[in-house]
């Protein structure tokens, strides 16, 4: 999408990424990174026996960490721009857990186009669906900026 689109298009939905499964192992992989082992995300037995999900569940900066690939997969960006920035959040939620083994996916909208010194900023208003759940994984306002 061109910046023209984009402020053609502000709220309304503009894409939607591809299914991506959440493995245990993508899961166990992010807890080694962080050091975030909590038993909820990496004993499996465990959380079958004891969480209230019944299962293992990502770490809901794992959820975050996965914006910029399905964000990219749901919205191609046409901007010619010599570097863009992860600028922050306006708002970040994390409403439903997201069980070992689920598919996720993320639904896209331009919330706000505004000029910047040396580029524009993209609010871009987006909702992580767990299939087969009525909640979403994530709701979040997250700002873009591509600096010309």
């Amino acid at each position: 999408m061109r910046i023209e689109e984009i402020k053609a298009s502000l709220g309304r939905e503009a894409g939607v990424s591809d299914w991506f499964t959440v493995t245990q192992d993508l899961i166990d992989g992010f807890a080694a990174l962080t050091g975030d082992r909590q038993w909820i995300h990496v004993d499996v037995d465990r959380a079958r026996r004891e969480s209230p999900f019944g299962a293992t569940v990502a770490h809901g900066f794992l959820t975050v960490a996965l914006l910029s690939k399905l964000v990219s997969q749901a919205v191609v960006l046409e901007v010619e721009s010599k570097m863009r920035i992860n600028y922050g959040f306006n708002r970040l939620r994390f409403p439903a857990p997201v069980p070992a083994g689920s598919r996720i996916r993320a639904h896209v909208t331009p919330n706000a186009v505004r000029d910047i010194e040396g580029g524009v900023e993209i609010a871009w208003g987006v909702t992580v669906e767990i299939e087969n759940h009525v909640k979403p994984a994530l709701a979040a306002e997250w700002l873009i900026r591509a600096y010309y």
